[in-house]
């Protein structure tokens, strides 16, 4: 993959700000004055994407742009995490967090401007990747916002803190960050703020959801043990592949019969390898699974519970030993601080519409943005749709289901979806930070 640095400027010239003292900063209007330098590096990211804790040029280009418009600029935080800071006087701290990282997805959109990269994963092995979960919207109208709140600083009084997080995808970037100094180094933030593009809602709108937005989110592997022998004389044998089958359907009862039908978990046998031949019983068996829930207690009794099962299918099965449970790959919930999304909220109604901005449902993907809400601070994510909306009105009217994220052939409307994006990240910012 070709690493040449690709340098996009962002510049505005300070009239388009002082035209009109009683314009919104926010606005449609000045929104739209940075709107072309969004866009140009919202291609530049496009074309040029990086996968989870390989985001040198991504990180470079974020930091060039932040340092053009006056931030104090570090780069290397957790590895790859950018962190630029604009201090205006006393105030409110506040952070805007981007992610850098694109996935090992071949994009199949057909777009002009469509990634064509490919490169060598972790383990040697040659993937295609794109921006397929919208990183590189987030990315450009993080740049824009920071344009925007940049060039009007007699508008807002306190601390404006933006973070370019890694490694998103493979939920280490904002731990990793964390544990580098994020909230000790720089200034600690009063409110950390994201927003995510939405594949579910069509450019324009504003999703939001209080609470629990994002799930708890495990791996587990469970090899289970038997003694192999001729497939045509099974009494000779202890069968891993029979007592895997059991275990698999006994796992389903957690959920349906121990935890409370109003409190959502998941569990998801993703995976079954063991055996080599038609008449042969193989010797062990490996499952792979996925856990999600929102409430750390339950969590607790789905973990704890599928080790239960799992070892009592062995011995029920009479297997030689106990089976190997190994937990991996955790993440934790994202918990939406309701009174600031609740005051958020408010602010957005009157700069998109109250019709525009609505409530979603939490979902149980996994997003490490917990982990700043985990390090004391209140957090809310909100989502940005990013459908084009005829499209939108035509899929929910056939019932065809339009790409998702992470689908290779998912792409954002992307002037709407930017313009929105920027226009709810600066309305919020300009809320939280401190009037002069």
């Amino acid at each position: 993959m070709k690493t040449c640095v690709v340098v996009v400027l962002f510049t505005l010239a300070a009239a388009v700000f002082a035209a009109d003292a009683d314009k919104s900063l926010a606005s449609a209007a000045s929104v739209d004055a940075v709107l072309p330098q969004a866009e140009a590096l919202y291609l530049d990211l496009h074309q040029h994407p990086e996968l989870s804790f390989h985001e040198q040029r991504t990180a470079a280009t974020l930091a060039d742009g932040l340092r053009k418009l006056g931030f104090d600029v570090t780069t290397g935080v957790g590895k790859l995490g950018v962190v630029g800071v604009l201090k205006n006087g006393a105030g409110p701290t506040v952070m805007l967090r981007t992610e850098l990282d694109a996935l090992p997805v071949k994009e199949q959109t057909g777009l002009p401007y469509a990634s064509h990269v490919t490169t060598h994963n972790d383990a040697g092995v040659e993937v295609p990747v794109a921006h397929a979960c919208g990183h590189d919207i987030h990315m450009s109208a993080w740049m824009g916002t920071a344009t925007l709140l940049s060039k009007a600083r007699d508008r807002w009084r306190g601390t404006l803190v933006l973070i370019g997080q890694p490694a998103e995808e493979t939920v280490g970037g904002a731990s990793g960050m964390l544990a580098d100094g994020l909230f000790t180094r720089f200034p600690k933030p009063d409110y950390v703020i994201a927003i995510h593009d939405e594949s579910e809602l069509p450019a324009g709108m504003v999703g939001y959801t209080p609470g629990y937005s994002h799930a708890n989110v495990n791996s587990v592997d469970i090899t289970i043990y038997g003694k192999g022998g001729h497939g045509a004389m099974p009494q000779t044998t202890v069968d891993p592949i029979v007592i895997a089958a059991r275990t698999v359907l006994a796992l389903q009862t957690i959920v349906s019969r121990e935890i409370g039908p109003g409190d959502p978990a998941v569990i998801t046998v993703g995976s079954i390898h063991g055996g080599t031949k038609h008449n042969i019983i193989p010797d062990s068996v490996h499952l792979q699974l996925t856990v999600r829930s929102y409430k750390p207690e339950t969590r607790k009794h789905l973990l704890a519970a599928i080790e239960r099962i799992a070892k009592a299918e062995s011995e029920a099965g009479g297997a030689p030993k106990p089976p190997l449970v190994e937990f991996s790959d955790a993440s934790d919930s994202v918990y939406n601080d309701p009174k600031l999304t609740e005051r958020e909220v408010a602010v957005l109604e009157r700069q998109l519409g109250k019709d525009n901005v609505v409530e979603m449902p939490p979902k149980m993907v996994s997003e490490d943005f917990s982990e700043y809400g985990k390090a004391g601070v209140p957090i809310v994510m909100f989502f940005v749709g990013a459908v084009d909306p005829a499209k939108y009105k035509e899929a929910r009217a056939s019932g065809t289901p339009l790409p998702s994220l992470h689908s290779s052939q998912f792409a954002p409307d992307l002037k709407p979806t930017l313009e929105t994006a920027m226009e709810a990240e600066a309305a919020v910012m300009l809320d939280l930070l401190g009037k002069p």
